[in-house]
């Protein structure tokens, strides 16, 4: 019995630099689309109706007037959750496109998402200490961990 050969990967074709026809199409679309986008917000800006009152300038959101005030004492860490996500959540792409070309890659590749996982790691562990992943306001969390001690 005889063993399968083993496959090969062709070579890639080698890389050219762009024609100047192509650059030039490039150039001339970008410059259509900045003019065209610059005429467009100058006739919003002088054809615009321009209308201004107390009514307009309340506040207004699915059908409900508001009450109070809209400020807080304290500041909502949400945000900074939100954040937190988008950038690990940006970092994960990373670590798929990684995945999907790691045969490619070799241990060089390796080497080098594994360093950095452990920086994502390290920053994750990082945020968890100095508490950026806490939903509740200080106070809140104060007492419950005061309570928790007695």
């Amino acid at each position: 019995m005889a063993a399968a050969p083993l496959t090969t990967v062709p070579p890639l074709p080698p890389v050219t630099p762009p024609s100047f026809e192509s650059l030039l199409t490039l150039g001339l679309y970008t410059t259509i689309a900045v003019v065209l986008i610059s005429i467009l917000l100058l006739l919003a800006r002088f054809l615009g109706q321009r209308t201004g009152g107390e009514v307009k300038g309340q506040a207004y959101e699915s059908a409900i007037l508001p009450t109070g005030e809209a400020r807080l004492r304290e500041p909502v860490p949400f945000y900074l959750v939100a954040i937190f996500f988008i950038v690990f959540d940006v970092e994960a792409v990373f670590v798929v496109s990684w995945a999907v070309a790691y045969d490619l890659l070799g241990w060089a590749g390796f080497l080098q998402i594994s360093f950095f996982i452990i920086v994502l790691f390290l920053g994750l562990v990082y945020l968890w200490k100095m508490g950026g992943l806490e939903w509740g306001s200080r106070s809140a969390r104060e007492r419950l961990y005061e309570g928790g001690q007695e």
